[in-house]
């Protein structure tokens, strides 16, 4: 890639603060606070920004946000599997012919995820 094609040093490509923000949040294990997410992502976001960032994942559904004295507290309405799993779902109700696009996935899958994905179908355990 051509020095100027590449994304200007310190920029994130698109969604990837709130990937980081999400993955923060998930770490968690619990709410907390815009100052403590801040410090959890890399490259030292200023505090407006990650806000901003709380703000569009809560207004987009994918935080909840209670009130904790002057601020407030943020935590991931789902998982990170369910919150994958719901990316995989919106995408696969997007793709048109669902059957072809079932068949294409499963047909890529590596033979362990394959064969996982035949045990999860069966109601079998993992492992």
């Amino acid at each position: 890639m051509a020095e100027q094609d590449s994304p200007a040093a310190g920029r994130r490509a698109p969604g990837e603060l709130e990937s980081e923000v999400l993955a923060a949040l998930w770490a968690a294990g619990e709410p907390i606070g815009a100052g403590i997410v801040r410090g959890q992502v890399a490259g030292e976001p200023a505090y407006t920004t990650v806000l901003t960032i709380l703000t569009r994942l809560h207004h987009k559904g994918l935080v909840v946000r209670t009130r904790a004295g002057r601020g407030h507290l943020y935590s991931p309405v789902r998982d990170e599997a369910g919150h994958a799993a719901a990316g995989m779902r919106e995408l696969l109700e997007q793709g048109g012919d669902r059957a072809a696009v079932l068949a294409r996935f499963v047909s890529e899958l590596p033979a362990e995820d394959e064969k996982l994905l035949e045990q999860l179908l069966r109601g079998q355990p993992e492992g």
